[in-house]
Parts: structure tokens; C-alpha cells; sequence
């Protein structure tokens, strides 16, 4: 089997089939719901973090490679400011809608499905850009999501308006869901301090990179509701042209007056298009919000983006129809 074939092959092994799996467990009544969070909790505790401290013992600090990191938070950050100041999140009528819809549109799923489109179209160069720019995205969702999950939790249990509403801000930021940012920084400190990574870390990476797909998509097949999520996919069907037309154009636009590396370029823009993420399912559901409408959300834009968007770019720079140079 050729590379290219092998990469096409891990799409569906590691993104499509854990859906699939996920799904038929709770169909079949395989696992319970309280195993499906301990999942969840499983794999931002220990896989996530894991995976940070080796991704991050490695990665190079070059000063040129430093903005894609703030595009990849800017791709998170942009299209949430655009609905939360539009409104468009006051179309659902309570909090817990309310909350759920906001907290979609923050993450892309840039790490996972974005960085592995990435390698399909350029290789491990690809990739590695990928997992640079997705930094701030990963750091978003503990600084970002889950506080505005535990925000919106807050506030629907002591009533929207009554002006006292109790947060926990200790309890907010500091938790056991924050466990991967620390992990970081020790990666970081690792790279700066010139420690050697073993190489048998680098095999043990390659194999978490699967483990970590599984453990963070088979609990969202497993969460999968159709009779659930149809009064949804119209509500959220804005979130396509909001978070994969509008934002990443905008942000391309002033992408070019940094890079002229095509292959920087095509990776970011794939990766700044990329569709809703699995965090966003993962933040709802951890802090009990309605994990209907985000998986309504995350299900129509991952599949305008495989079947449209993505292969449409695809062709148009492999024949060579477009030019990013």
C-alpha cells in the first residue's frame, strides 16, 4: 500500500471508526453512560496530557513559526466573538441552548481531523505546522471552554438575571481537566533545559496519537442521538458559513502578509476551516449543557467539510488549479 493510501486509511480508522464504534456500544448497551465520562475524564487527564509533555519536549521554538499558533487561537477565538456580538446565540431561549451554542463555535477540530488532512495533502511537513498551530487551540479549551462550561452551568442553577450568580473560580481553573496545560510547560521546560527525549518516546507518541483518537471519539459516537438532534442541524446550520467561509477568509487575508510558504498556507487554511471539534462535545458534556445541539453542530460541519470543502481544496492544489505561492 502506498503512503498516500495509508494516510486515506488512518482518515477512517482513526476518525470515522471510532464514531462508528462508539455508536454501536451504545446500541447495543455495551458500556454505561457513567463508563462513557469516565472516558472522557480518561482521556484529558492522562492521554492528553501525556501526549502534551512529549509534543512539547520536541517542538521547535523557532521565532518564524511563532503566529501560527496565535492564527490557530484566532480561528477559536474569531468566530465565537462574531456570534456572541451578532446575537446569534439569543435565538435559542435558555441557558443551558445558550451556553451550548457559544462553546461550539470556540473549537476547531484542527488537531485531530484538521492535522491529519494536513498530512494527507503535505505530508509530515504538513502535520508538524498542524500540531504548532493547534497550541493555543488546545490551551483555549481549558482557559476557555471549560470555564464558560462551568459559567453557564452556573448561572442556569442560580437563574439567569438574579445578579448573584456564585462561581468557583479555584474550581474553574483549577482541576484535574487542567492537568494537560501543566503538562506543557514541563514539555516546554524539558525542550529549553536541552534534555534529550528518549527515541522510544517517539514510538510511544505515534501509538498514543491513535489511542487519544479513540478515546476522544469513541465517547462521542457513543453520545450520538439522531431523534435527538434534528431540531437542531437548522438552528446551527450558520456555523458553517460563520466558522469555515467567513472567519477563515478573513484571517487568510492577513495570513499572507506573514508567510510565503505554500505548504504554511495551505496547512493553515485547511486547519482554519476546519469543522466544529470534539472538545466542544466533550465541554458540554462534562458540565451537563445540551450536548444535542453541539453534536448537531459538530455532525453537519465535519460532514460538509469531508465531503465538500476539504476534497474541493484537495483537488484544486493537487492539479494545480489553484496556487498558494
Amino acid at each position: 500500500m502506498d503512503e498516500f493510501r495509508l494516510r486515506l486509511v488512518f482518515v477512517f480508522t482513526d476518525l470515522i471508526l471510532p464514531l462508528i464504534v462508539g455508536y454501536w456500544l451504545k446500541r447495543t448497551n455495551r458500556i454505561s453512560a457513567a463508563q462513557c465520562n469516565w472516558l472522557i475524564r480518561f482521556s484529558i487527564i492522562v492521554i492528553f496530557s501525556i501526549l502534551s509533555v512529549l509534543s512539547f519536549w520536541v517542538l521547535p521554538l523557532r521565532p518564524e513559526l511563532i503566529l501560527l499558533p496565535f492564527f490557530g487561537g484566532l480561528a477559536a477565538v474569531l468566530p465565537c466573538a462574531m456570534a456572541y456580538v451578532s446575537g446569534l446565540h439569543k435565538r435559542f431561549t435558555t441557558v443551558i441552548d445558550q451556553g451550548s451554542y457559544i462553546i461550539t463555535t470556540m473549537p476547531s477540530n484542527m488537531g485531530t481531523l484538521g492535522g491529519l488532512c494536513s498530512y494527507i495533502l503535505y505530508g509530515e511537513l504538513g502535520f508538524a505546522y498542524a500540531q504548532i498551530a493547534c497550541v493555543l487551540q488546545n490551551i483555549l479549551l481549558f482557559v476557555g471552554c471549560f470555564p464558560l462550561g462551568e459559567y453557564y452551568r452556573s448561572l442556569d442553577r442560580n437563574g439567569e438575571g438574579t445578579g448573584h450568580v456564585q462561581l468557583d473560580w479555584r474550581k474553574v481553573f483549577i482541576n484535574w481537566n487542567q492537568l494537560p496545560m501543566a503538562a506543557m510547560v514541563v514539555g516546554m521546560v524539558l525542550y529549553v533545559a536541552d534534555v534529550p527525549r528518549p527515541a522510544v518516546l517517539g514510538t510511544i507518541f505515534n501509538a498514543l496519537i491513535h489511542i487519544s483518537a479513540w478515546s476522544a471519539l469513541l465517547p462521542i459516537g457513543y453520545m450520538i442521538d439522531f431523534s435527538g438532534l434534528s431540531q437542531y442541524y437548522m438552528k446551527t446550520l450558520n456555523l458553517v458559513p460563520l466558522k469555515m467561509i467567513i472567519s477563515p477568509a478573513i484571517l487568510f487575508f492577513f495570513l499572507q502578509f506573514f508567510f510565503t510558504d505554500p505548504v504554511i498556507l495551505g496547512t493553515m487554511l485547511i486547519l482554519m476551516a476546519a469543522p466544529c471539534a470534539i472538545n466542544a462535545l466533550i465541554t458540554v458534556r462534562l458540565y451537563d449543557l445540551n450536548v444535542n445541539l453541539s453534536m448537531a453542530a459538530f455532525i453537519s460541519t465535519t460532514a460538509i467539510y469531508l465531503i465538500l470543502l476539504y476534497p474541493l481544496f484537495y483537488f484544486f492544489v493537487s492539479a494545480g488549479i489553484i496556487s498558494l505561492k
